[in-house]
């Protein structure tokens, strides 16, 4: 978990740092170039090359649809926002899942489930700062920038929590594995990224430094989720996940060490309130399990 922890923060510096000189759609573009052939060359030396067999492709195709738009609106909410609240309110997508999971996959939503949605949207409401305003016109225009930011932010945890729903779906096919899953994703995005990057016919050439950058977000982001899996089979999802929020005080120490970020009381309560809605939710679920075999 520390290397996951590791990793998703990385991407995340990466991604803040490559919105000054290319476009969100730029950014997916070559970082899936760089992870897509990442993977291949992984396959390929361990012997793992059959793995990436096409199979259940529509399945494949949905995923990377909603998972490039979440990524897409995570990226340019990083551009817009400070990184401590995209990060909050990105961990809203485990609620969301459990809201899908019930429309979707015919999963009970019980009492107790919904009190956590509603604790955790609360917690989304307080981090956004929705209750506090300002009369001064400067910090108003600033509140609005960063607004549109947030607003990214939120939906990009609906794009996340529809590909962790179609994963759920895609892992439990015979004979699709993680690597399967990841190269897929990132095959299929790159296509996206070209046709999203050359709408205005001007691709812009990530520059040397720039290069740098998509290298560390493409292999952060092979490493988080490499990691992540193998968290999951190594530890229960109650020790595994809560872990994950991990990353909210790390990324709070970033922006407030290199981007001159404020870690408020408003942050600290309202990402406190998604943690507790989603811890929640993890340590009932097998006693519901228990109760409702």
């Amino acid at each position: 978990m520390l290397g996951a922890i590791s990793g998703f923060s990385l991407m995340a510096i990466a991604a803040r740092q490559l919105t000054t000189s290319l476009d969100t759609f730029e950014i997916m573009l070559f970082r899936s170039i760089i992870a897509c052939l990442s993977i291949t060359v992984f396959a390929i030396i361990t012997h793992r090359a059959h793995q990436l067999k096409p199979k259940s492709m529509p399945l494949h195709i949905g995923r990377s649809v909603v998972h490039f738009a979440g990524q897409n609106l995570w990226i340019f909410a990083l551009a817009h926002a400070p990184l401590a609240q995209v990060v909050a309110i990105e961990f809203s997508y485990p609620l969301l899942v459990t809201i899908g999971a019930a429309i979707f996959l015919g999963e009970k939503l019980t009492r107790l489930k919904g009190f956590t949605v509603t604790l955790g949207f609360l917690g989304i409401l307080i981090v956004s700062g929705i209750f506090i305003s300002s009369n001064d016109a400067f910090a108003f225009e600033r509140e609005a920038s960063q607004n549109i930011g947030l607003i990214a932010a939120f939906l990009c945890a609906f794009g996340f929590a529809g590909a962790a729903l179609i994963t759920k779906t895609l892992t439990s096919i015979q004979g699709i594995t993680v690597l399967n899953i990841l190269f897929w994703m990132t095959f299929y995005q790159m296509f996206m990224g070209l046709i999203c990057a050359g709408l205005d016919f001007a691709i812009v050439l990530p520059s040397s430094t720039s290069l740098m950058w998509l290298a560390l977000m493409g292999w952060s982001s092979l490493l988080a989720h490499g990691c992540m899996t193998q968290a999951l089979k190594l530890a229960p999802a109650s020790i595994v996940v809560p872990m994950d929020f991990m990353r909210l005080p790390v990324i709070a120490l970033i922006g407030w060490a290199f981007y001159s970020e404020n870690i408020s009381l408003t942050l600290a309560l309202g990402a406190a309130l998604i943690f507790g809605a989603n811890y929640l939710n993890i340590i009932t679920a097998p006693r519901r399990g228990a109760q409702n075999p």
